[in-house]
């Protein structure tokens, strides 16, 4: 099918995050937003006003996304629920004709991921996970060196989300915010994309690479009862509350050409945010806390002739190996949300729906392999931190993909000669 310049997107979920996706949304060439939904009337009137606001025409509400989805002239939704409500609107909303994109969040069973799967095989529409950290700068830098060789072969890999939550997650029920249910009856890696993807883009799972087992651990839960009896009182409901969840959840992951992947699920404890991204490879090691590397034969410093295993800082380094994205991000002026990698997979997203062949830089089978971890961990915990296979939602064509679509927002690998005119001199002016 022939590309199109200009796309008509719905938008469902206007929460915080949803109503900050939605702007940035609407900041991407092309994009329109007719329709806007969300089942709180407050927050789908926000969308409605967010529309108005940034381009000055009007959106269409509905309390119901099935009505929104029943609408003819969308090309794609984007969908900015609750965790557990994002595969099945994905679901419906490929079934109606349109491609989608969700937010980040795990899946809580592994049928729901085939399900997934399956209906973008019969559809013909993808299903993308926005994973904003596979675009963010420092993801992208490391994705370029690691291209170029300069880890030599990746051997292990770890990352995770250590981010204090106490608060959102306590207030979950005021705020309107599901990650509290979540919290009270659930025990496992709830939220695992935010480090896997760039982790499993960098390693090529399901494109000759894959996902085979699993092995999780979760601490005891202390935190979330110590900062409510702390902010909210001894005598807030849920003050005692026995939490599924463990404070710290950790993930072992093994892949089929032998790498290991450490994940990390840690928010529930004071501390600083931190993806705590680590690459180790036969030529050297990149920390994301310290934000330092070390290359093999790399010298101690500057000043020095002799050779030790010292730690670089990684800024210089970025910038030399600064992925062309964002090198024409920083010249075209780099947006809010997350550092601007909101922007960016967004502006990916919306690019997919333009190209229109079906195809989109984080597929259907990334979407399920990503999301599976989450339910997969928590059986592993239940089973006394057992084994667990992890399924191949390509049903072998790891060994053998079809070829990806390249491009500026590929993921696979670093397109270069699409950026070649822009990087020259006479592309900057």
């Amino acid at each position: 099918m022939a590309r199109k310049e200009n796309v008509k997107i719905g938008v469902i979920g206007i929460s915080g995050r949803g109503s900050g996706m939605l702007r940035e949304l609407l900041k991407v060439d092309g994009v329109t937003v007719p329709a806007v939904c969300d089942k709180y009337e407050d927050r789908a009137q926000n969308g409605v006003e967010i529309v108005k606001e940034e381009t000055g025409m009007d959106a269409e509400m509905y309390l119901d996304y099935k009505q929104l989805l029943a609408r003819d002239d969308l090309d794609a939704i984007l969908c900015c629920t609750t965790w557990i409500t994002h595969s099945r609107i994905a679901i419906d909303a490929m079934r109606a004709g349109k491609h989608v994109a969700i937010e980040v969040g795990g899946s809580a069973s592994v049928e729901e991921c085939w399900q997934m799967v399956r209906t973008s095989q019969d559809t013909g529409k993808f299903c993308m996970l926005l994973e904003n950290c596979c675009y963010d700068r420092a993801e992208m830098a490391l994705f370029n060196m690691e291209r170029q060789g300069l880890f030599g072969e990746v051997v292990h890999v770890q990352g995770g989300y250590q981010h204090d939550l106490r608060e959102e997650i306590s207030m979950g029920r005021e705020n309107r915010h599901g990650r509290l249910f979540n919290f009270q009856h659930r025990n496992g890696e709830l939220y695992p994309t935010h480090q896997l993807g760039p982790i499993s883009k960098l390693l090529s799972i399901n494109r000759g690479n894959r996902f085979v087992s699993l092995t999780s651990m979760a601490s005891k839960s202390r935190g979330l009862n110590e900062w409510i009896k702390k902010n909210k009182g001894e005598d807030y409901d849920i003050a005692n509350y026995n939490f599924n969840e463990g404070d710290i959840v950790t993930t072992m992951i093994k892949c089929a050409n032998g790498e290991t992947i450490l994940l990390t699920h840690d928010c529930s404890l004071p501390r600083p945010y931190s993806r705590g991204y680590r690459i180790q490879g036969t030529k050297g090691i990149y920390m994301e806390d310290g934000d330092q590397l070390y290359l093999d034969g790399m010298p101690a410093d500057d000043d020095t002739p002799s050779w030790d295993h010292s730690w670089k800082d990684f800024e210089p380094f970025m910038e030399q190996y600064e992925h062309p994205l964002w090198q024409k991000y920083s010249r075209e002026g780099i947006h809010a949300g997350h550092g601007g990698m909101d922007f960016l997979v967004l502006s990916a997203f919306a690019d997919a729906v333009k190209e229109n062949d079906g195809s989109s830089p984080i597929d259907v089978y990334d979407t399920a392999a990503w999301m599976a971890i989450t339910c997969l961990s928590e059986e592993s915990i239940a089973l006394g931190s057992q084994p667990v296979a992890v399924p191949d939602f390509t049903n072998g064509m790891w060994i053998d993909r079809e070829p990806y679509r390249r491009g500026v927002y590929c993921l696979e690998e670093v397109c270069n000669d699409f950026f070649k005119c822009e990087n020259t001199e006479e592309g900057k002016e």
